[in-house]
């Protein structure tokens, strides 16, 4: 077996392999010196170290003797600590670490060759039964089979150099400098008793501006020292050869190929914020040799190994984007509340929770919960918020589901019961499905519209129930037009594919089909542009004489008015299409006009894509702007979703994978947000809504599941209060229910020591 790259991930698969049989001949190529390494402190996990206690006692061992052990976070904004606990960390030296494992190589009979250049991998193919590539971040063998592995490398915005100082911190630290050039951060944390690591990082502009580009690595180790003298007590700091670099985020849709297999930063990288790397090297080192012992021959246990280790990667690596892209952008939050900087610090990669911050520090939990505003026992999400003259209870919206379930444009029982018993639900708004503004603004026939009196007169009869029923809840309609994605079958018949029979013709801002088989639109004429226009004022004028508290208009996920903001689907030359302004022009119009018919007292949103997920289309850049206009012209909120605007979308699915849009739309335009998408937990909520990522949380798909979410939401924190109403006749349900006798308390069998 030959592994190419000692550093921890090589060294410790390779000792793995050998131990779990000693009959294996297992060498390692180094190119560096023994003591030659980047970096000066390893951040190894709990869970990790279980996992190397297991499966090798004499290493785990080892390290155990070394580690330092910390459990809180300084976050450091604007000259204030605060410290978090409860967050167990476990550090060593990079060179201790390599030592130990050099140590334990050569114990077991591994054979390292250092300062050593691995043969040609077709050779070492040809002459070994298995090659791990463990070669880094730069691997040469994922290069020369990039056909196979099919990398993707993708460059970040900041600058970042690793340097060590001659103290331990007593914490894991962040702390924030201001600068006249921009913002810089620290991030340290000790791996010795007397030897601290210190990262430095800043976005690329700022980096410039500083001038940090002309630098040494000697006079960028004393100015990084005077930036941060009070964190660091006015010592030095020192270097390793260090150099200011970007962080690249590597993946790979293979990583095998015959007898050759990709570790640690050859196959995967993720952002040191979250302290992976080397975890993740050991990680895959483990389920490597697991593998290769449980399989029959070595493609089955590769194949096995990539089918164990890819889903748990591809989370952290979520995560460590999530963490590394809320530093990129860290001048958005510095102008929080320090407290609530701190929380939004902490839970960045939204692995750290609302929820589970609060078991590790109640204190600090609690002190940002107060400074948020919310009174004692009541979690973030159950805190009211104005829009306008509407006040709702809570921060939980029931998001816009069409349910394809209308006869002729009319809602009917199921309409009543569906948005019923979610209004019972304890949600404070309850939206409607996309309401269509004319016949031939439909999606589907099942569609429901507001083009009739009949329909309106169908929609009161659900508003009343809900206001009789369920004070204290406020409805919403959400009012929009097909577009090009019109006339098709009903979603559970077909999604977005043509009618049959009985097609009725669509129009767009431009003659694009949807996708290849779709029916193609016509491009409307300023004659019609006027004509749907009315039609949304009528719709509008038709939904507040229906009762409904809140109007959203659509203008999201390819349908009408989202068909002209984006470039992708907006081709027109006239007014109406080229700069973004232009594809503006339109949707304002009709925001504009349903507006001044809309009750003055009654908010509006808007719904908008803030990415296409597609190249050429809409940005979050744009997102901002598209949001600007309608702040500007009197949205009240901007409801913040994503995609569905081109068949050939990639969308970056994860939990609330839409939010940092939101998050975005909310600090650079100032305008109250709802964040949707994949967000499943009331945890989730409370976390985004107290971090300042948004003002609501919109979920879909949780409230199909459980109607009364929110209400079993109040009751799993066993909060009672103003933001939640139990419908009386439910109040025998608001305790969970026993399941079973594995609830009961459990007879004493035994006397004890």
């Amino acid at each position: 077996m030959a592994v190419i790259g000692g550093g921890p991930g090589g060294l410790y698969a390779a000792a793995l392999l050998k131990r779990l049989d000693p009959g294996r001949e297992v060498t390692v190529w180094e190119r560096n010196a023994p003591d030659e390494t980047f970096g000066f402190g390893v951040v190894l996990s709990d869970e990790t170290l279980g996992g190397i206690e297991h499966a090798d006692p004499v290493v785990f061992e080892a390290l155990r003797r070394d580690f330092v052990r910390w459990d809180d976070i300084d976050i450091v904004h604007r000259g204030t600590r605060h410290t978090s606990g409860g967050h167990g960390f476990a550090a060593l030296g990079r060179h201790r670490l390599l030592e130990i494992l050099h140590t334990r190589c050569q114990d077991l009979g591994v054979r390292i060759d250092f300062r050593a250049e691995a043969p040609p991998i077709d050779r070492l193919r040809a002459d070994h039964d298995l090659v791990i590539a463990a070669d880094g971040v730069h691997s040469t063998t994922r290069e020369r089979y990039a056909d196979v592995f099919r990398p993707r490398i993708t460059g970040h915005r900041c600058r970042y150099i690793w340097l060590a100082a001659d103290f331990a911190f007593d914490a894991f630290r962040f702390e924030i400098a201001e600068t006249e050039h921009g913002v810089m951060q620290l991030h340290g944390y000790p791996y010795a008793p007397d030897a601290s690591t210190v990262i430095v990082e800043m976005r690329e502009e700022v980096w410039q501006a500083a001038g940090f580009a002309g630098t040494d690595p000697r006079e960028s180790t004393e100015r990084c020292a005077k930036i941060f003298a009070e964190a660091l007590g006015g010592r030095p700091l020192r270097s390793n050869n260090s150099a200011w670099t970007t962080f690249r985020t590597v993946v790979n849709d293979r990583w095998s190929h015959g007898n050759l297999v990709l570790l640690g930063d050859a196959a995967h990288t993720a952002h040191f914020s979250i302290g992976s790397g080397t975890k993740l090297a050991v990680e895959d080192a483990l389920a490597l040799a697991a593998c290769l012992r449980e399989q029959p021959d070595v493609p089955t246990a590769l194949s096995a190994y990539e089918a164990e280790r890819k889903p748990v990667v591809a989370s952290t690596q979520r995560a460590a984007r999530a963490s590394l892209e809320w530093f990129e952008d860290l001048d958005r939050y510095r102008d929080q509340p320090s407290r609530q900087f701190a929380f939004n610090l902490l839970t960045r990669s939204r692995r750290v929770t609302h929820d589970n911050l609060r078991l590790r520090d109640a204190h600090f939990t609690g002190s940002v919960e107060r400074e948020f505003g919310c009174p004692p026992g009541t979690p973030p999400m159950f805190t009211p918020l104005r829009l306008r003259g509407l006040t709702l209870r809570n921060r939980v919206v029931v998001s816009p589901m069409d349910m394809y379930s209308a006869t002729d444009g009319v809602p009917g029982d199921f309409h009543l019961v569906h948005l019923g018993a979610r209004a019972l639900g304890g949600a404070a708004l309850v939206m409607t499905e996309m309401v269509c503004v004319s016949e031939q603004g439909r999606i589907t026939p099942g569609c429901a519209g507001l083009y009739t009196g009949r329909q309106a007169e169908a929609w009161r009869r659900v508003t009343d129930f809900v206001h009789r029923q369920a004070p204290g809840t406020a409805i919403g309609v959400q009012l929009g037009h097909s577009g090009r994605k019109g006339s098709t079958r009903l979603m559970w018949e077909g999604i977005d594919e043509p009618l049959p029979t009985g097609n009725w013709p669509i129009v767009a801002p431009s003659p694009l089909p949807y996708r290849p088989g779709s029916q193609r639109p016509r491009e409307l004429s300023r004659a019609q542009l006027t004509d749907i226009r009315e039609q949304f004022t009528s719709s509008a004028w038709r939904a507040a004489r229906a009762g409904f508290d809140l109007l959203e208009l659509h203008c999201a996920h390819g349908y009408l008015l989202s068909g002209f903001l984006s470039p992708l689907t907006n081709h027109r030359t006239d007014a109406y299409g080229g700069s973004l302004d232009r594809r503006l022009r339109f949707p304002l119009e009709v925001f504009d006009a349903v507006r001044s018919v809309w009750p003055a007292e009654r908010p509006m949103t808007v719904r908008v894509s803030a990415t296409d997920w597609a190249e050429g289309g809409t940005t979050a850049e744009d997102a901002v702007e598209i949001a600007r206009a309608f702040a500007a012209h009197g949205a009240d909120a901007i409801d913040v979703s994503t995609g569905q605007v081109v068949s050939d979308e990639q969308p970056d699915f994860g939990r609330s994978y839409q939010t940092p849009f939101a998050d975005r739309i909310r600090h650079e335009v100032r305008v109250p947000v709802i964040a949707v998408g994949a967000i499943s937990s009331w945890d989730d909520v409370n976390s985004l809504i107290l971090a300042g990522r948004t003002d609501l949380c919109a979920l879909a798909r949780p409230h199909l599941y459980d109607p009364h979410w929110t209400l079993h939401a109040a009751a799993e924190q066993s909060y009672e209060g103003p933001g939640i109403h139990w419908p009386t006749p439910y109040r025998a349900g608001s305790r969970r229910p026993q399941t079973g006798r594995a609830d009961t308390p459990k007879p004493r069998l035994s006397l004890g020591d």
